[in-house]
């Protein structure tokens, strides 16, 4: 073989080469990180599956944390990701402050980030790109709301509350916007209010301590998420009252537990807030990784279900 046409025969398989390089280049799958809060409730935990799900079907890889409802191993997963040069990190953060530095780390790594389900408190609100998931506040103003509505008897109402995790949006959200509301009537107050971190266990020591302060006093429970809910309505049965009846129970989350409670009467009425973020997410990292600008906030559509429709809506329920 002369040495032109050895020549030649090279250049065409280095342009072939080339040409198979360069759609691996164009096929090249998207990588996500993504830092979850932890599974403390059912909510959490269809979220997650929800993520998981669309990232396989969109053909997104991902990498998954799950931080144990802790900000420091949120912080170390993110940081993770950076190092390991991800496309774009998404994460639902523990609570809303303490973000400024491993973010700055983040865009200095030119990698964008997603928030979704919760917001965080930043100086500079170019660390991330979009926030999605629901208003907490207006999620608190209608469960205020339909106390309002719908507590019919007379004299001072006694609430007592269940916060979320202490720092984080949906418990600072949910509680401003239900004060913000029911303050129109000066006869609706809240007489006691602790956190019982999302989970039902907490709840239901939570709701045992303020029924041994308070007992029959108390007409209202709020509760910030389903699951404490559930967790205080095993408190209240154990006290020998009767929940949904002798205490009026207030929640949001909108999971199938909080409907089969509605059905047997024991909840009256759960506030709507969708954990089903997947689909919504992968649209936003795939534009995202294509260069499309994304709004800043994106609203999840949300309802608010009282314990008459329960039995007609649980079978529509994914979570």
């Amino acid at each position: 073989m002369n040495i032109n046409r050895r020549c030649a025969l090279a250049l065409a398989g280095a342009l072939v080469l080339g040409g198979a390089t360069g759609a691996l280049a164009a096929d090249k799958k998207i990588t996500l990180g993504f830092a979850q809060v932890g599974a403390e409730s059912e909510w959490r935990t269809a979220n997650t599956q929800s993520i998981k799900t669309s990232a396989a079907k969109a053909g997104i890889t991902l990498k998954f944390s799950d931080a144990q409802q802790k900000q420091e191993n949120q912080i170390k997963a993110i940081r993770s990701f950076i190092a390991q040069k991800v496309d774009v990190i998404a994460f639902s953060p523990v609570v809303e402050s303490g973000w400024e530095t491993v973010l700055k780390e983040a865009k200095a790594a030119k990698i964008p980030v997603i928030l979704t389900d919760r917001a965080v408190s930043v100086k500079d609100d170019s660390l991330y790109v979009t926030f999605m998931g629901s208003d907490f506040v207006e999620e608190g103003r209608r469960a205020g709301h339909w106390l309002l509505d719908n507590y019919k008897a007379q004299g001072n109402v006694n609430i007592v509350e269940l916060q979320g995790t202490v720092g984080s949006a949906p418990a600072i959200d949910r509680k401003k916007g239900f004060e913000e509301v029911i303050k129109a009537q000066p006869r609706f107050k809240v007489i006691r209010s602790q956190t019982g971190d999302f989970t039902r266990a907490k709840g239901k020591e939570v709701m045992e301590a303020f029924l041994k302060a308070e007992g029959k006093k108390i007409n209202v429970l709020y509760a910030h998420n389903d699951d404490m809910a559930i967790g205080a309505i095993q408190a209240i049965e154990e006290a020998g009252m009767k929940p949904g009846k002798d205490i009026t129970i207030i929640s949001v989350d909108g999971v199938k537990g909080a409907f089969e409670a509605m059905i047997a009467g024991k909840l009256n009425v759960t506030v709507e807030c969708n954990p089903l973020l997947g689909p919504q997410l992968m649209d936003a990292v795939r534009d995202v990784v294509a260069g499309k600008s994304l709004p800043k906030r994106i609203v999840t559509k949300e309802s608010v279900y009282p314990q008459s429709v329960a039995a007609k809506e649980f079978p529509n329920r994914k979570y």
